[in-house]
């Protein structure tokens, strides 16, 4: 399904608000089971699980004597544990009996507490590393050699003998590999020169520059998102200048250094002009650290759609894994580049910006969705291991000074961090919020 087909039934606001209320349900309901689950194998009887916060709409009690939930207001989550005294986990411990203490969160065994707690961030990751493998066995990988399946949508100019089937062999001369293959070697010319395989027969035929100045991918809360160009937009000039390739946009748009651009682009056989200034973006590099470019937002890839081959379950978890810890990597360092001024404050996003990215990534398709869904899955798992009060991390560190001290945290300490946790959690979210609708918008 492309969501964005159903966009004007709904109005821009209300998709995007609908798009960020169902990511969030599903990563605050797989966390909060996790909770829960790893919670009653560990002999802790919950007494709610509730999916959002504040006044009740719906509940009911399983056979265990658990009340599940459905809260009014979609903007989290908890479980409630036998002896909590509320969902945050701030205040003194409830009473119970010795007969239920074994069977409280403060009456259980430290390491039971400890794989409680842990579970809830486990399990986002779990579901990150589900979801990516899913798309990647989905998506599969490309044949090689690189197979034409279908041609994507392109205008008349862009000239096309490729039939269903036929196998790259060399580009303008060039023998083509999957990973040994120079784009900069190739001339900026609208059609080019291409030896196939067709049938077993190797044959020349004329086909348009390899990655074409073909939008396939619109980046959420960019410049070209911002502007209205969309996925399958063809670029035909820049500023006057005629553009047949990729290469050429990007090489354009690093010349003007953040000064307005005025793009001529294709859409569905109309021509409409777009103006548009690049956006200094630091990206995350694979060796660790940041590069700051300046970006509008948007991804090219060849001109057909290839085909591909099954990829297997264990190399879709191995990838998927990779990914996760990629993603994790660059936050942690993002976070620490913010911190020491080395990159802009802008890189962090508050809920308008997820909102807003949410609904963006939704636009483009269930696929682009459901990968950002796992991203942010991951991203809420790492950020409720940091070690402040409120948070898991926070239980897991008073955990460990128990696990050191052999005693807990005297009542009156324990309150006061949580306090201040929660007074850190707060003001970190107002400058978040700041930084999306004043600073960043």
């Amino acid at each position: 399904m492309d969501f964005a087909q159903i966009l004007p039934s709904f109005g821009g606001a209300a998709f995007t608000i609908i798009a960020f209320i169902v990511a969030l349900s599903i990563i605050v309901a797989i966390h909060e089971y996790g909770h829960y689950i790893v919670g009653r194998w560990c002999g802790i009887y919950a007494e709610v699980f509730s999916l959002g916060m504040g006044p009740v709409l719906y509940s009911r009690v399983d056979k265990r004597g658990t009340r599940w939930q459905l809260a009014a207001l979609p903007f989290g989550g908890y479980v409630r544990f036998l002896g909590d005294t509320n969902a945050a986990g701030i205040g003194p411990e409830g009473e119970v009996s010795a007969a239920d203490k074994r069977r409280s969160m403060a009456g259980a065994p430290l390491w039971a507490r400890t794989l409680t707690v842990l579970a809830g961030p486990v399990f986002n990751f779990v579901l990150a590393i589900l979801i990516f493998a899913a798309v990647a066995m989905t998506d599969g990988r490309s044949k090689d050699p690189l197979t034409f399946e279908s041609g994507l949508t392109l205008p008349d100019m862009f000239v096309s003998e490729f039939q269903t089937g036929d196998e790259v062999i060399s580009v303008a001369g060039q023998r083509f590999g999957v990973d040994d293959f120079s784009m900069e070697a190739l001339p900026y010319e609208p059609v080019l020169d291409y030896q196939i395989r067709r049938d077993g027969v190797e044959m020349e035929i004329k086909g348009p520059y390899l990655m074409p100045s073909l939008i396939t991918g619109i980046n959420p809360r960019s410049a070209a998102d911002d502007a209205g160009l969309r996925k399958g937009d063809v670029i035909t000039a820049i500023d006057g200048t005629a553009i047949v390739a990729f290469d050429q946009i990007v090489e354009a748009v690093k010349a003007v250094d953040g000064e307005p651009l005025t793009l001529d682009v294709w859409r569905n056989g109309d021509m409409s002009k777009f103006t548009l200034a690049p956006r200094r973006v630091d990206i995350p590099l694979q060796a660790g650290g940041f590069e700051t470019r300046w970006l509008i937002g948007i991804t090219g890839s060849v001109f057909f759609e290839e085909a591909t081959e099954n990829l297997g379950l264990w190399d879709s978890l191995k990838g998927a894994t990779t990914q996760l810890l990629f993603i994790m990597k660059s936050s942690l360092s993002g976070l620490w580049h913010v911190a020491t001024g080395a990159i802009s404050t802008c890189n962090l996003s508050g809920p308008v910006g997820i909102a807003q990215t949410s609904g963006s990534m939704a636009a483009q398709g269930a696929t682009s969705f459901i990968w950002f869904v796992g991203m942010l899955s991951a991203a809420v798992g790492l950020l409720n291991l940091f070690p402040v009060p409120i948070l898991d991390g926070g239980h897991l560190v008073f955990y460990a000074y128990e696990a050191v001290f052999r005693k807990k945290p005297s009542d009156s300490a324990y309150n006061i961090l949580m306090l201040m946790g929660l007074a850190l959690i707060g003001a970190m979210m107002i400058f978040a919020l700041l930084n999306d609708l004043v600073l960043c918008p």
